[in-house]
């Protein structure tokens, strides 16, 4: 990168006169050659030295470059990082963290990027300089749309299109020079990108229709931005004096392009889905070097980061690049694939392309050829092995009219439980089919595919944002909420399997909660109870478990695969239902049955989702049936287990399924739900089911009956007092498909266990069957205290009433 003597256009090197001395014809060479001394003789003037060129701005420029790469990386890396760790703390991440971290970057690339614009007289340096400025002014600018909410991802990639077409048409006006592109190397850039786009085709899954589009032009807008920043005067400062060679350009123009395109990548994609572009974008510099060997146009550069940009940003739904699903070989997982193999076919493009271009331009013929080559091959690797179609998010409306069930009333005990939940389904859906008769029409009219719901009185709506601006504008509509669909994956994440044995006896959980006694002194296991489970799956085949599902046609309902026989890859659902219902000592309530529902899909849910299970517990229905018509009230289960909640990311706000466990309340059926395990802040007990004030919420306590420190804290942002009550969440021993055992931590080990013990209660006193309150309050009263922890407004915040006793509870029932 030093400086060069001047080179006319096309021409050779004029040497220095100072250093071309003339000899005398017959003499003998002037120095060592001729076995002289190094000095001319008498009369001869002393040749001048050419200065040595300054290696430190080369030096600079190296250093700068590989810091460049790394505070953005790391800047990146590390403001995801912080945003999981408070999403999984239950804290709230501020919008402007991830804008902050990239404008830090820039600031400190920019500066030192700046110095090399200006200070050096080598061209290449200079354009060095101004392409790393220029990127790092697009970081700053186009990560500011990172601060639109996750869910909102269709207008995160209208934002983004506009600021790079802007930025880009900005720098195009400022250079007004020609810049002609070869259609050969418009064509090989095409099927470069294309090639590089191939793993995100064969191991990703697209949004919605819009959702797609819209990546596709802001993926266009960020490769004409990297066209304008990489433009053909920045080529040519890295073109060889005799232009005959293209090594110099691809390997010192590649290099400093791919620092270019690193910084830029940082800014391709909502939170998270940037750090695959980290990878995919900077070694496709190699590539465009060579692209501009023989015509120093950027163009075919653009199209080739724009179709290199498209698998980040059209591929990868950034909710679900998450620390949740880190260990699974889930999004992140296949992401991370893809954007290695997209690291590989990038560089091994740039060999390609350096190869058989350095002589001479590429012909068109095949060039063109080369390109439709690699887009029939990305559609068929798509269709043939990928996951073709279009997955994006749906709406959740929820109506302005709900139900009244203040009015219901019956008697406790089995029929009156049953006789109000036959009232409740009833009032529900008429009041539904009623409220619901505008909207459906419309929604038939527009040809929008739709799902209602009678719990909540609410329907699901697959649309776009366009779709819910005229919905949120209907006078019937309360509310319109994002519903979060998972995309598919390449393939199915591998079975959770325990490797410990069944226990021997009773686990120490179970005789913590004294429910070891109430089985041998009271006689009481839980017969004549059904416990319903709300979570990942049940292993119906788990010896813990098979004999205790209740069976029919009715008792197991799977609204995201639609399975007909219970199955659980994840394990979480197995773990937790036998906390409650298994035998061989590791469950509270032995001889209850269950019955299960999937509303967790690899560790994600919606409000549609969530709202499918807990109307399918108030009425259950056989498969492929009506839940408006053909659910059947009567065989509602008595008490449901949910070791889950609802965070905004999913689609859910506070008051989302208050409507559902007021409803459920309301039949007689007893809700239980974990606290959360994003203690020990207070105000942490923040998503719905366990916000409710009608929901046992069950925060942990560890084997020494301390609060555990993972487990969530009150009040709710309503003021409610929060959790009601404490149980073992810490090293918990239970089933897990296969067979197995595993031990497991958390609130959702800790909900099951009360679940278990209202069912010892109601199986000892089948009166107090539906009575939610007077069983919450026997629960509360004779719970042990909990060495309590201060602040939070109130103790009860920590640990609520205090540690559930299964014994004292079934003797207070008993004495009525």
């Amino acid at each position: 990168m030093h400086d060069h003597p001047h080179v006319p256009d096309g021409g050779t090197p004029i040497p220095s006169p100072e250093i071309h001395a003339s000899v005398p014809p017959g003499s003998a060479p002037v120095g060592l050659a001729a076995g002289g001394p190094l000095f001319p003789p008498p009369g001869l003037a002393p040749p001048t030295l050419a200065p040595r060129p300054n290696p430190w701005p080369v030096v600079a420029a190296v250093l700068i470059g590989v810091a460049g790469v790394a505070v953005t990386v790391g800047g990146q890396v590390a403001a995801w990082l912080v945003e999981q760790f408070l999403l999984v703390a239950g804290l709230t991440s501020p919008a402007w963290l991830a804008p902050a971290a990239s404008a830090m970057s820039a600031v400190l690339l920019g500066g030192a990027a700046t110095l090399l614009a200006t200070l050096p007289r080598s061209p290449a340096l200079r354009q060095t300089g101004r392409a790393w400025v220029l990127s790092a002014a697009a970081l700053a600018v186009l990560s500011l749309p990172r601060a639109i909410p996750l869910p909102h991802h269709e207008l995160y990639l209208v934002t983004v299109a506009v600021l790079a077409g802007l930025a880009a048409l900005l720098l195009r006006r400022r250079r007004r020079d020609p810049d002609r592109a070869s259609p050969a190397a418009m064509a090989l850039g095409l099927a470069a990108g294309c090639a590089v786009l191939l793993p995100w085709l064969g191991l990703g899954a697209l949004g919605g229709a819009l959702e797609t589009v819209l990546a596709i032009v802001a993926a266009v807008a960020v490769g004409l931005l990297a066209a304008a920043i990489l433009d053909h005067r920045f080529w040519a400062a890295f073109t060889s004096p005799s232009g005959s060679s293209t090594a110099r350009l691809v390997l010192l123009g590649g290099s400093v392009a791919g620092v270019a395109l690193a910084v830029l990548a940082g800014a391709v994609g909502h939170r998270g889905a940037q750090l695959p572009a980290l990878l995919v974008l900077p070694a496709a510099g190699f590539a465009a070097a060579a692209l501009v060997a023989h015509r120093r146009s950027s163009a075919p550069v653009g199209v080739l980061v724009a179709t290199a940009a498209v698998g980040p940003l059209a591929f990868l739904d950034p909710e679900e690049i998450s620390l949740t699903l880190l260990m699974e070989r889930d999004v992140p997982f296949w992401s991370a694939v893809a954007a290695g193999l997209g690291l590989v076919i990038a560089l091994l493009a740039g060999v390609v392309l350096a190869l058989t271009t350095h002589r001479q331009a590429p012909r068109r013929g095949i060039a063109i050829g080369a390109a439709v080559a690699t887009l029939a091959s990305g559609a068929a690797v798509h269709i043939g092995f990928g996951v073709p179609g279009l997955h994006g998010d749906r709406l959740f409306v929820i109506l302005k009219e709900q139900a009244d069930l203040s009015t219901v009333t019956g008697p406790p005990g089995q029929a009156g439980r049953d006789a109000r939940a036959r009232e409740v389904y009833g009032r529900l859906v008429a009041h539904a089919r009623d409220t619901q008769a505008a909207l459906r029409r419309d929604l038939r009219r527009f040809r929008l595919p739709h799902r209602p719901y009678y719990l909540i009185n609410a329907i699901e709506v697959e649309g776009g944002p366009l779709v819910r601006a005229w919905l949120s504008r209907r006078p019937d509509v309360d509310r319109v909420l994002v519903s979060q669909e998972a995309r598919p994956l390449p393939a199915a994440p591998p079975i959770a399997r325990g490797s410990l044995s069944a226990p021997d006896s009773p686990t120490e959980n179970v005789t913590m909660l004294h429910a070891d006694q109430v089985w041998s002194k009271l006689g009481v296991t839980g017969s004549g109870i059904v416990i319903g489970a709300s979570d990942s799956g049940v292993d119906a085949a788990h010896p813990a478990l098979a004999s205790r599902f209740r069976g029919g046609d009715d008792s197991w309902y799977d609204p995201w695969n639609h399975t007909r026989q219970p199955q659980d890859r994840d394990g979480h659902g197995t773990h937790t239902v036998a906390i409650a219902v298994g035998t061989g000592g590791v469950g509270i309530a032995p001889d209850a049955q269950w019955v299960g529902c999937v509303n967790l899909y690899r560790n994600l849910g919606n409000p549609a989702r969530y709202l499918d299970c807990l109307q399918f517990m108030l009425a259950p229905f056989p498969p492929g049936g009506d839940p408006f018509t053909d659910g059947r009230p009567e065989r509602a289960p008595h008490i449901l287990t949910n070791s889950w909640g609802c965070p905004p990311i999913e689609g859910c706000d506070p008051e989302a399924l208050a409507p559902a466990t007021a409803a459920l309340k309301a039949a007689g059926i007893f809700v239980v739900a974990a606290a959360g395990n994003t203690g020990p802040f207070c105000g942490s007990v923040q998503d719905p089911p366990a916000t409710h004030p009608d929901v046992l919420t069950v925060g942990a306590v560890d084997p020494a009956g301390k609060v555990s420190a993972f487990s969530s804290r009150g009040p709710t942002s309503a003021g409610v007092v929060k959790p009601d009550v404490v149980a073992p969440g810490e090293d918990v021993l239970s089933a897990m498909p296969g067979g197995g055992y595993a031990k497991k931590s958390g609130t959702s080990m800790a909900a099951p266990h009360v679940a278990g013990v209202v069912a010892l209660m109601w199986s000892a006193v089948p009166d107090l069957i539906g009575d939610v309150d007077t069983t919450t309050r026997l629960l509360r009263e004779t719970a042990r205290p909990v060495r309590g922890e201060q602040g939070c407004g109130q103790p009860e915040n920590h640990a609520g009433a205090g540690l559930v006793d299964a014994y004292a509870a079934v003797l207070a029932a008993r004495r009525g």
